[in-house]
C-alpha cells in the first residue's frame, strides 16, 4: 500500500494542480460543459474553483509525502 498510496496522492496532486491553473486561465463560456462553474457565454473566472482545487492538491501532497514515510517498528 505504501508506494501504490504515494503513486495515488502524486497523480492526484498533478492533476488538481493542471485543473486549478485551467480554472485560473480559463473563462466561465470556454470550460467543458460537464465542468462545474460552466455559464454558456459568460466571460468571469472562477478563481475559488481554482483555489479549492490547489488546496486539494496540497492535500494530496501531503498525503503522498506521509504515506512516504517509515513505516513503524
Amino acid at each position: 500500500m505504501n508506494k501504490l498510496g504515494v503513486t495515488i496522492g502524486v497523480i492526484l496532486g498533478v492533476l488538481f494542480v493542471i485543473l486549478a491553473v485551467f480554472y485560473w486561465l480559463t473563462p466561465a463560456g470556454s470550460l467543458p460543459s460537464f465542468m462545474p462553474g460552466f455559464i454558456a457565454g459568460s466571460g468571469i473566472i472562477h478563481f475559488k474553483h481554482g483555489l479549492v482545487a490547489l488546496i486539494l492538491a496540497v492535500l494530496a501532497f501531503v498525503f503522498a509525502w506521509f504515506a512516504s514515510g517509515k513505516k513503524a517498528s
